[in-house]
């Protein structure tokens, strides 16, 4: 039956004083202007204390801490870390000894790839699917697999071939390659596939048994970086699901060898 227009008395709220209640947001907690020539510190602390500044203010800690502590910093990398350009100051990062691993997910590994042979990465989608053009450059596709193929058959994780790889070629930009300046620093790098979401999947190089053997060669490596993780930091930085539902089953494996009261 239709519901009449009948309008709601409101005459018994009840009502409390504002200083009893639980508050979010307090002016204690607010950030301050920041004044010309100051420090990158001194921006940050101006930073408000709640929300994603407080979140940034913590990590920070979190990393410093673990640094004076000589814990592990592991860094979950999503390909758009790679294409915003925030490489080079992850390169940074990892020649300061603030980076113990990476992890990766596939798309990662790739646009890191192109980066470290032609300096440039993240096609025109929109552009290229219509005439087939979409993901078939030749050494992605050919190069890269090639890579992986190579490094896996040898025993190698799919992230440690292509760090190895990179590392003998020496390409025109591995400055900032992550998986460049890993190799050369001795940092693991672990990739984390999903068959079929990648270019690579596209071309006849790709192999299936490479690419599964490589990733669960990579997860067990990563489940060890895991396991050395007490007073340290897992950090995700761009990826929505794949690194975060690695990271949850690397925990629920070192929790089931050996449990935590």
């Amino acid at each position: 039956m239709p519901f009449p227009y009948d309008e709601f008395d409101d005459s018994g709220v009840r009502t409390y004083p504002l200083a009893g209640r639980a508050s979010k947001a307090r002016a204690e907690h607010f950030g301050r202007a920041f004044a010309p020539g100051g420090s990158f510190a001194d921006w940050l602390a101006s930073l408000p204390a709640f929300l994603g500044a407080r979140d940034l203010k913590a990590a920070a800690a979190a990393m410093a801490a673990a640094k004076r502590g000589g814990r592990g910093i592991v860094w979950g990398i999503g390909a758009h870390v790679i294409k915003t350009g925030v490489s080079p100051i992850l390169v940074d990062l990892m020649e300061r000894g603030f980076v113990s691993a990476l992890a990766m997910n596939g798309a990662g590994v790739i646009h890191d790839f192109e980066i470290a042979l032609g300096g440039s990465t993240s096609e025109d989608v929109d552009a290229a699917l219509g005439p087939g053009r979409f993901g078939m450059a030749e050494e992605t596709g050919t190069v890269l697999n090639g890579a992986i193929n190579d490094g896996v058959g040898d025993g190698l994780g799919l992230g440690q071939a292509v760090c190895e790889y990179l590392d003998r070629l020496a390409p025109p930009h591995a400055d900032v390659s992550l998986l460049a300046s890993a190799g050369r620093l001795g940092i693991p790098v672990t990739v984390h596939v999903a068959i079929g979401t990648d270019i690579i999947h596209m071309h006849p190089a790709a192999s299936g048994a490479a690419l599964g053997e490589g990733s669960l060669r990579d997860f067990r490596y990563f489940v060890s970086n895991v396991a050395q993780l007490a007073g340290g930091v897992f950090l995700n930085c761009g990826s929505a699901v794949i690194l975060p539902e690695v990271f949850l089953k690397a925990v629920a494996l070192v929790r089931a060898l050996a449990p935590v009261a």
